[in-house]
């Protein structure tokens, strides 16, 4: 996220996005719903928004089409799902949620991916669903050419960008979900760290949830969201220290930019980023609904 790049209504729309996103997750938390169901819901609202580069916003491949990846983690248990390289998925979160529900296995992709989806009646839809304009002009500029774009690079202002949530319900237990659309003109089956356990997605009661957002290269190999576990149960690190740690020096010494969401199971929360801005909303009992952009 770059200041200055943004229209004022624009900035309204995304704002409102997030609410509708962090509303309808802390309304099944409210309810006694499980912290799994409240990632899964949030997820789905932004998947459901053009606005962002994970479901129907996502980003086109070099080869015009849209890959995209999703995961979750249900930190009372450890247990996981994650997709990559699905199309046509109305909402990747909840196939990455059958995975983890329905299979035995942590991780399926492609083709494999799309059969697990069709036994499990997950929705689908047509490739024009995922027809944006913005989207296709930004494509456009770089197609036929071997650049890729982040989905926060300053010279582009109309594609922000990968999205997760992170919860702690009311029996303590937390849970994290993240989904892309991933880089635009990316080639050659290129995954992110989202769908990544431990990368850009991870969850463990005795530590916090994370879910990662920016150069997933970077993510893949600094291990971001387990850095920040770690961090709390092997150092003694506090919720927020572990984040900057990780954020405001790891990444950045092998090149990486971004940030991430994460909440402990004493309920703190924090969200560090190392870019100019970084969309994000939190809702914490008994208080307003903050939403924020920049710094």
């Amino acid at each position: 996220m770059v200041k200055g790049m943004m229209t004022t209504s624009k900035e309204a729309a995304y704002k409102a996005s997030l609410e509708a996103s962090i509303n309808a997750g802390y309304e099944i938390l409210q309810n006694g719903g499980s912290a799994v169901d409240a990632v899964e819901k949030a997820v789905t609202v932004l998947e459901d928004s053009p606005l962002f580069n994970a479901g129907k916003g996502s980003v086109f491949t070099a080869d015009g089409a849209h890959e995209m990846d999703a995961s979750i983690m249900d930190g009372s248990n450890k247990e996981a799902g994650a997709v990559g390289l699905i199309s046509g998925i109305k909402n990747p979160i909840q196939l990455a949620r059958k995975v983890m529900d329905n299979s035995e296995h942590v991780f399926l992709g492609g083709d494999g991916a799309m059969e697990f989806a069709k036994s499990q009646n997950v929705k689908t839809v047509d490739e024009a669903y995922f027809f944006d304009q913005l989207r296709y002009d930004q494509w456009q500029e770089i197609k036929d050419t071997d650049s890729f774009q982040l989905d926060h690079s300053k010279s582009k202002d109309h594609k922000f960008g990968t999205v997760g949530a992170v919860a702690l319900d009311q029996n303590g237990n937390v849970a994290a979900a993240t989904s892309t659309g991933g880089m635009t003109n990316k080639r050659f089956g290129r995954i992110g760290d989202s769908p990544m356990i431990g990368s850009g997605n991870y969850a463990n009661n005795k530590t916090c949830a994370v879910s990662c957002t920016g150069s997933g290269e970077f993510f893949i190999r600094g291990v971001v969201a387990y850095e920040v576990s770690a961090l709390i149960e092997f150092k003694g690190c506090t919720l927020e220290e572990a984040a900057n740690e990780v954020i405001n020096k790891r990444i950045l010494e092998i090149g990486g930019d971004g940030g991430l969401i994460a909440v402990d199971s004493e309920g703190n929360i924090t969200m560090p980023f190392n870019t100019e801005g970084m969309y994000r909303a939190q809702h914490i009992s008994g208080q307003e609904t903050q939403v924020a952009i920049y710094k």
